[in-house]
């Protein structure tokens, strides 16, 4: 698998995007070396991601630590064992509730497993993990990114990243997610790189500009 795991791949695949369309230029000019944004895999990697669905950076954070408070240690056999009343403690919606469940209940029967994904294709990873209930697209993506550092990981469902595609490509209208997948064709093998300066590009455009997704 090739990996993202320092600012000279950032670097590289900035290189590679430029010449593919002027907005390239416009966007990375804006962001400058997006952030790397690896993190820890494994099962807290994939408690984090789903914590993270839907809520904003700061509380993401914040439902996380109460979650590894409530559930400590946070480990599968933990969250099978937790009741009721301690998934309620967590902060947890009730369909995060449910996600986490099932990807504990999918590790425990062997069904998840993690060491498949270290060295699988993008297309063999997302078949491997929304197998599980409770885990989308998305969440595959950005586990695919972030937790493996696939160079080509690209979650085309994501509308920060819709939404900077269509200000940084002169769009008349946010792509669909079958839409945002086509245009990234072009990008590969560096839709990783894409993806991270199309949420650096959102998040300037939002700081500035009071972008809404």
């Amino acid at each position: 698998m090739n990996r993202i795991t320092c600012d000279a791949d950032l670097e590289e695949g900035m290189a590679a995007l430029r010449p593919l369309h002027p907005g390239w230029t416009a966007i990375i000019e804006r962001t400058g070396l997006p952030p790397l944004r690896r993190r820890e895999g494994g099962f807290r990697g994939l408690v984090a991601i789903i914590v993270s669905q839907q809520v904003s950076v700061a509380s993401a954070r914040a439902i996380l630590a109460r979650v590894e408070t409530v559930l400590a240690p946070l480990t599968p056999e933990r969250v099978l064992a937790a009741s009721d009343e301690e998934m309620r403690l967590s902060g947890l919606s009730r369909p995060k509730q449910r996600s986490l469940r099932a990807v504990a209940g999918a590790i425990a029967a062997g069904s998840l497993d993690f060491s498949l994904l270290e060295d699988a294709s993008p297309e063999r990873i997302h078949e491997h993990m929304t197998a599980v209930p409770g885990i989308g697209p998305w969440t595959a993506d950005v586990y695919l990114m972030f937790c493996l550092g696939h160079r080509d990981g690209f979650a085309a469902g994501d509308l920060a990243l819709q939404e900077a595609a269509r200000v940084g490509f002169g769009l008349a209208a946010r792509p669909s997610t079958r839409e945002l997948a086509a245009l990234a064709e072009a990008w590969r093998p560096w839709r990783g790189v894409a993806a991270r300066l199309l949420w650096a590009y959102y998040a300037a455009l939002k700081n500035r500009e009071g972008i809404n997704a």
